[in-house]
C-alpha cells in the first residue's frame, strides 16, 4: 500500500493541476516597468556622449574604454552584481560618499537597483547608439564643418536625425534588458515586496513556493510586453528607413 503524498508533493500536485486562483503580481511588474524606463532614460542622457566620442574618437584609450562598457556582456550577472553590491555598500567609495552626503544607503533599495541596472545595461544603449554614429556619412560632417558649424550643432543637426534607428534600437534594448533581468538585481536589491522586487524576482518566487499559476500568469504579462515592445521597435526602424532611404 502507497504512503500518502507529503505536504510538498500535494502542492506541487495542485499548482500542475491549476489548483490555485489566477493570480498575477501586479506591483512586481509595476515596479519593474518604473525600473526599465528610468534606466532607459538615464542611458539615453549618459550613453549618447559616451558613444558619440567611441564613435569618432582616435584616443589609444579607446579600446579600453569599449571593452569596460561591454564588460556586462561577458560577465555573469552575479558576478557583476557582486561587485555593484561591493561598491553600493557602506565599506564601497560609493556607498561612503551617498551616506555621507545623504545619510542613505543604497544596497537592498530602488535606487541601488538603478545604478545597477544602468551599469548591466550600459553596452545594450552604448554600442546600438556608438554604431549608427559610426554609419553617418563622413563628407556629410566635412560639408557641415566647412559650412562653419561647430561639432555639438553638427551632432544635433546632422548626426542624431540619421541615427534615429540606431537610438531606438539603444533605449528599446535597454529598456527591455532591464525589464528581464535577474541576477543583478537579486544581488543588489534582494526580494523586498514594493522597494526591490521585480517582475523577475516575483517569478522565481512563485516557483519555488511551487505557486506555478502565479508564475505562469506573471510571465505571461512580461513575455506580451516584451512583444509589444519589440514589435513597436520594428514598426519605428522600418519608419526610419522609409523616411532615410539608402542612395
Amino acid at each position: 500500500m502507497d504512503a500518502a503524498p507529503g505536504p510538498e508533493t500535494r502542492r506541487f500536485r495542485d499548482a500542475i493541476r491549476g489548483g490555485r486562483p489566477l493570480s498575477v503580481d501586479l506591483p512586481a511588474i509595476l515596479l519593474s516597468l518604473k525600473l526599465s524606463t528610468a534606466t532607459a532614460a538615464i542611458l539615453l542622457a549618459l550613453g549618447l556622449p559616451l558613444a558619440a566620442w567611441l564613435a569618432f574618437s582616435r584616443a589609444r584609450v579607446k579600446p579600453l574604454v569599449e571593452a569596460v562598457v561591454a564588460l556586462p556582456i561577458v560577465l555573469p550577472p552575479t558576478v557583476l552584481g557582486f561587485y555593484v553590491l561591493l561598491l553600493l555598500g557602506p565599506r564601497g567609495p560609493v556607498g561612503r560618499a551617498v551616506e555621507s552626503l545623504f545619510g542613505a544607503r543604497l544596497p537592498f533599495t530602488f535606487e541601488g537597483l538603478l545604478v545597477a541596472s544602468v551599469l548591466y545595461s550600459l553596452p545594450f544603449a552604448v554600442q546600438p547608439f556608438a554604431a549608427s554614429f559610426a554609419a553617418v556619412d563622413r563628407t556629410l560632417l566635412d560639408a557641415a564643418a566647412s559650412l562653419g558649424a561647430s561639432r555639438l550643432a553638427t551632432f544635433g543637426r546632422v548626426v542624431l536625425p540619421l541615427s534615429r534607428a540606431g537610438v531606438v534600437t539603444g533605449v528599446v534594448l535597454s529598456f527591455a534588458h532591464t525589464l528581464g533581468e535577474f541576477g543583478v538585481v537579486l544581488m543588489v536589491g534582494g526580494s523586498i515586496p514594493g522597494e526591490t522586487r521585480t517582475v523577475s524576482v516575483a517569478i522565481y518566487d512563485h516557483v519555488q513556493a511551487l505557486d506555478y499559476d502565479s508564475a505562469g500568469a506573471t510571465s505571461l504579462v512580461l513575455v506580451g510586453v516584451s512583444f509589444a515592445v519589440l514589435a513597436v521597435t520594428y514598426a519605428l526602424q522600418r519608419r526610419t528607413v522609409v523616411a532615410w532611404p539608402q542612395r
